[in-house]
Parts: structure tokens; C-alpha cells; sequence
């Protein structure tokens, strides 16, 4: 009766009536619970239909009767995937090819060990895979994934090639290869792929904004007010559209910035099943301070914070340093080791790792000097490693996420009519929040004006990236050129695409090419700075501030002129002009700006008063004022441990000297 009735819902299910086939298989378990055979068949139906939960229960069922049986190991993987408990689903992986290596499972285990972030694991898996099925553009594309996030872009870029040549019409191979492009800093080549993607998937997550930031890269701006108009619609609207780091550089709307922080963060930085809690209080004599990060390099965080380490009161603080970057053994990483009263290279490890190690060493204040910057993992700090977690420093706007108590700034970045925009809360620091290092050299030698490839006459300058610079600023800046006879613009040499349309679009406004002049990269910081010393004037941009390099600009004795901004990062400019004693560089209006940029390049006896008050506030101010900056950043510190250790919540204070 049961094999009769089993043939019957075998043809009832290959011919696609599935609820039929299902009751079929419902009535034979009714009769006979252990039959193989219904229980493997329905749980399939099941898993067909998106019942995974029954379907993975069913088939755990069918391995206790029948556990040889690879095909119900790898569907039961299957259906644990979807569910995403990626660690269950390894193991029936893992039990399936046991069984028969010959089951096409390796494209799934590697699946599953990517969304563990076992990625030296998945590549592997990948590879076996596309062995056997060569024309597989999702193993080709996941591999291409695995690669790219251990930083082996050029493999990463072949993977996402192989993916494109096999299914031209799918986007996901040619954003895949957009964002390698991206970090490899071919800008232009990540433009024409994410057009691609644009163009074939209008909708797909992020998409238009990771356009818009390699565009914005290459100085290609037509058609980009209409895409940023896009773009705040589509935030205002809740939808994945711009990561947050990009939306910086085009956004002049702090609600903007922190929807967008929002929509990112629920998107890829879900809160975690489980928890190591936050309400531990340890009583240390030495208050334990980590900072996070994965900068601890060359890179302008290390640069500004290097000092910061070193002044620590290790009497009164215990400093960690763990880093979640690469180490590219360079003199400041070694640095940075040395400053640090322990120092952990955590880069393999998995979130949980890395909350664990903190849980584990009793840390006090966990500190993220990354926010929402390229490679971030606040995945750690969503596991409640601390009792107290800070946002700082690498990320000017809010992390969004309840798992961060405090965020350190000023009152000039960070109005306070603008808290409401914040989830964290907010503790200004008096002066500036951004901290600087006094302690880095200048070289003595420079090149000549001429074999810095400038002429004579005045100098603009703006050495900020190219992705920060604007159709509205520069519009001013050839109108500063115009005005004044003999006069260049200094900028960074870049990509070749950027150079290529910024020369573009100086010759629509009138003006030669030649009169922009691009400075090559100087690999020793103290060369770049005393090569910094010959412009005459830094203008800076908007919406996003120049942050370091406005540092650097003033450390070099440089004026920087900056017009105040709407958000955070485009605020940072006043902070430090505050701080330094200059604020008659700070301008409220674009007009304003392009008025006094002319004023002070057409009389040069009111900027050499700037000029000489700056190398005279350069000591003398709080900016670079490494030590009591340090003292104001622990008593920060010491109120936020005080208001854990005595059970109050965190709350928003400000720090007097």
C-alpha cells in the first residue's frame, strides 16, 4: 500500500502539483513515520516552498533513519544556510561530501564559511567547485568576494571577470569587480563597472551610490546634482542607496547622514544573537582603555593619534592597542607598538574573537577609531565587549547603533542643535576634538619652487582628495585664477582621470590647463610638509572639510580658508581654525569665501600678518598642544568610568581643562 502510494506522489510531484504530492507524503508518515523515502521528499517540498525550519527539522528526521544518505545531509545544509546558522549547515556540508565527494556541495560550504568569515577556508571550496562546473558565475563571483575582503584584489578582479564573462546581464559580477577597483584606487574602471551595474540593476542595494562615489573620485560630474537628488530621496525614503563614508563627501544634511548610518547599519550590522553584556564594573585601580582599530599604519589616524598614545598618564590609564588592519611595518606602526601598553594584532579574528579578548582583559572604555570607514567591524562593539563604548575620531557623524554610548567632539562640529541626530551621547572636549601629534618633523630640505613645478605667482592650493572637490567650489576657484594674473592651483596628483577632468573643466571656464599643477605623492611625511610650505593659501572644501590635511596645511605654517559647513565634516576646518587663534579664515557663505580668498590673494601684506600670527599661534595654541589635549581626552575618559562605576547611564557632558 505504502510503495503503491509512495510511486503515486513520486508522478504527483514531478508533475509539478506539489500540495498534492505533500498531502501523498503527509498520509504515507501518518502510516509508516520512519519511511525514508516521504520524509526526504516532503522535507524537499517543504524546503521548495521556504518552510526551511520544518524543512531542516524534517530531514534531521530521514539522517536518524537513514544517516548515510548525502543528498539529505546537503539539502538539510540547505536549509540550515537560509536560516543563516552557517555553523550547522558546515557540518552537513562537511557530512555530505564525506559521504560522496561527488555531491555538488562545495559552492554551498563555501557560502557558509564566507558568511562565518572563514574566507582562507571558502576560497578553497570555491575553487574546487568552479573545478567541476566552470561556468558557475555565482562560485566565480563568491570567490571573487572571499578574495577581496583578504585584501588579493588582482585575484579578486580575475574572479569577478570570469563571473562577468559567464552572465553578462547579472549585476552582482560587475559591482563585485567595481569595489575592487575602488580600493585599488582605479576610480576609473570602478566608474564604468558601477555604470554597468546602474544601468542593469537600477535598484539593486547601493548601487547608485557607489556610482557616484567613483565618479566623484574622477572629477566626472555631469548628471551629479540629479544623482545626489536621487540619493536623498532614496534616504529620506529608507532605502539602501549610499553607504555612509560616501554619502560625506555629497551630503550637506546631518538628518541625511544619520538615516543613512541607520539604513546601513540595520542592513549589514544586525544586532547579534547573543551578548557579552555591558554592565560589568571591575574597580581597577588603572582605568583599562582599548582602542580599536584597523588604521594602526600610515594612514591619518595613526598620524594624528601617535602623540595621543604616548602621553597617556600610564599611571592613571592601562592602553591597549588592538589592531583589526593590516601591518604594513612601517617606522609609525612600530610607533604606535611601542606606545601602547599592550598591543594585540587581532586582523583574523572573528568579531567574537575580538570582543572576547576584550571582555577577557577587562577592558573599561573600548574606544572605535573607525565609525563607519572602509574594512569596519562594529560588529565587535555590538557584542557589548566594554562597559563603555566610544565612537572617535575616524568617522565624523553618528555610528547609529545602540551599542555606542559616547561619540567626542566639539562644539563647533557638533552644535548641540544638533544632538537630535545622534544616537550616541555627546561629550565635548573644549578647543578642538581632533587630535594632533607636535612632534612631527618638517624636513629642512624642500625642492626648488621650479622642480616642485611651480611658477611664479600666487599659489592656491588644495590638497584634499579629489572625490571631495565640487562642481559650486570649483567654479570659485577658476574664478580666483581668473582674477588673479599669474596665479595656479595646486592639487595632488591623484588618478589620471581626475587630473584629466579637472583640466576639462578648467578650459570650459576660460582657463589654460597649465594653471593647474598636480603634485605628485612624497612618500616621507616631513618632505610632503616642507613641500607644503609653498602655497600661499589652502582653500578648503565643502560639504566635507579637509580634516588631516587641514592639519597639515596649518602645521606647515599654511593658511587655511574653509567656509562653515552644515554637517560634522564640514565643520572640522572651523574647529581647528578656532583652536589655532585664526577664525577670520572662517566664512559663513560660499560668496563670502570666494570674497576673502580674492582679498587676501591681491594684498599680500594682510596674509603675511596671517601667516606670521599662524607661525606664531603654531606652539603656542591648543591645537597642536599634544599633552593637555591628552589630559582633556582622560578626563573624558575618567567621567565616563566614574558614571559606569557608580550605575548611572551614560549621558552628555562637557569636558572643562
Amino acid at each position: 500500500m505504502s510503495e503503491s502510494l509512495l510511486r503515486t506522489a513520486r508522478a504527483v510531484q514531478e508533475a509539478g502539483n506539489l500540495a498534492e504530492a505533500a498531502r501523498l507524503y503527509g498520509e504515507i508518515l501518518r502510516a509508516d513515520g520512519r519511511n525514508f523515502e516521504a520524509l526526504y521528499r516532503l522535507a524537499a517540498i517543504q524546503y521548495e516552498r521556504g518552510q526551511f525550519e520544518d524543512a531542516q527539522r524534517m530531514l534531521g528526521e530521514a539522517i536518524r533513519i537513514v544517516p548515510q544518505s548525502g543528498h539529505a545531509h546537503l539539502l538539510r545544509g540547505r536549509a540550515l544556510q537560509r536560516l543563516n546558522r552557517h555553523p550547522q549547515a558546515l557540518t552537513e556540508f562537511d557530512a555530505a561530501l564525506g559521504l560522496d565527494p561527488s555531491l555538488d556541495a562545495q559552492c554551498d560550504k563555501g557560502n557558509s564559511l564566507l558568511a562565518l568569515g572563514r574566507l582562507k577556508e571558502a576560497v578553497p571550496a570555491y575553487e574546487s567547485h568552479v573545478a567541476q562546473h566552470p561556468d558557475a558565475a555565482e562560485a566565480w563571483h563568491n570567490r571573487g568576494v572571499s578574495l577581496s575582503r583578504l585584501k588579493r584584489l588582482d585575484l579578486a578582479l580575475e574572479s569577478f571577470t570570469k563571473a562577468i564573462e559567464i552572465a553578462p546581464g547579472v549585476p552582482d559580477g560587475w559591482k563585485g569587480r567595481g569595489s575592487a577597483y575602488l580600493e585599488l584606487e582605479r576610480f576609473e574602471e570602478a566608474m564604468n563597472d558601477f555604470q554597468r551595474v546602474v544601468t542593469l540593476g537600477p535598484d539593486l542595494p547601493y548601487a547608485r551610490g557607489y556610482a557616484v562615489l567613483a565618479r566623484i573620485h574622477c572629477c566626472s560630474w555631469a548628471g551629479i546634482e540629479e544623482d545626489k537628488a536621487l540619493i536623498a530621496a532614496g534616504l529620506r525614503a529608507g532605502r539602501r542607496i549610499i553607504q555612509p563614508f560616501g554619502n560625506l563627501m555629497i551630503s550637506e544634511d546631518p538628518a541625511e547622514q544619520a538615516a543613512c548610518a541607520r539604513i546601513w547599519m540595520a542592513d549589514h550590522h544586525r544586532p547579534p544573537p547573543v551578548s557579552l553584556g555591558r554592565g560589568q564594573r571591575y574597580g581597577h585601580k588603572k582605568i583599562r582603555l582599548a582602542y580599536v582599530s584597523g588604521d594602526f599604519r600610515v594612514h591619518p589616524v595613526a598620524q594624528l593619534m601617535a602623540g595621543v598614545f604616548e602621553e597617556h598618564d600610564k599611571t592613571r590609564f592601562e592602553i591597549i592597542g588592538v589592531s583589526i588592519g593590516p601591518n604594513d611595518r612601517s617606522g609609525l606602526r612600530a610607533r604606535l607598538i611601542g606606545a601602547f601598553d599592550d598591543f594585540v594584532d587581532a586582523r583574523s579574528r572573528s568579531d567574537l574573537d575580538v570582543a572576547s579578548l576584550l571582555r577577557a582583559r577587562e577592558v573599561d572604555i573600548a574606544v572605535d577609531l573607525m565609525g563607519l570607514t572602509g574594512d569596519c567591524r562594529p560588529g565587535i562593539f555590538a557584542l557589548g565587549p566594554a562597559p563603555v563604548q566610544v565612537n572617535y575620531l575616524g568617522y565624523p557623524g553618528t555610528i547609529a547603533s545602540e551599542a555606542v554610548d559616547y561619540i567626542l567632539a566639539d562644539r563647533i562640529v557638533l552644535p548641540p542643535e544638533d544632538h537630535r541626530h545622534y544616537r550616541e551621547q555627546v561629550v565635548y572636549l573644549p578647543d578642538t576634538y581632533l587630535a594632533t601629534d607636535r612632534s612631527r618633523p618638517i624636513s629642512e630640505e624642500r625642492p626648488s619652487r621650479s622642480e616642485a613645478g611651480l611658477p611664479e605667482g600666487f599659489v592656491f592650493a588644495s590638497f584634499n582628495s579629489s572625490c571631495k572637490f565640487t562642481p559650486l567650489l570649483f567654479d570659485v576657484w577658476m574664478r580666483l585664477l581668473a582674477a588673479v594674473e599669474g596665479s595656479v592651483l595646486w592639487l595632488p596628483q591623484g588618478n589620471a582621470a581626475a587630473s584629466r577632468n579637472l583640466r576639462r573643466e578648467a578650459v570650459a571656464r576660460g582657463i589654460a590647463p597649465d594653471r593647474l599643477v598636480f603634485a605628485p605623492h612624497v612618500k616621507a611625511p616631513e618632505n610632503y610638509l616642507a613641500r607644503l610650505q609653498f602655497a600661499d593659501l589652502f582653500l578648503d572644501t565643502l560639504p566635507c572639510n579637509a580634516h588631516t590635511t587641514a592639519t597639515d596645511a596649518l602645521w606647515a605654517g599654511v593658511p587655511v580658508l574653509t567656509c562653515r559647513g552644515k554637517t560634522f565634516a564640514g565643520r572640522v576646518a572651523a574647529s581647528l581654525l578656532s583652536a589655532i587663534g585664526i577664525p577670520e579664515l572662517i566664512t559663513e557663505s560660499v560668496p563670502a569665501y570666494e570674497a576673502l580668498a580674492l582679498r587676501l590673494a591681491q594684498n599680500p601684506s594682510e596674509l603675511a600678518a596671517i601667516r606670521s600670527r599662524l607661525a606664531a599661534n603654531r606652539l603656542e595654541s591648543p591645537l597642536f598642544d599634544t599633552v593637555p589635549f591628552t589630559r582633556n581626552l582622560e578626563r573624558a575618559f575618567t567621567r565616563m568610568w566614574e558614571l559606569n562605576e557608580t550605575c548611572r547611564p551614560a549621558q552628555s557632558f562637557s569636558v572643562e581643562p
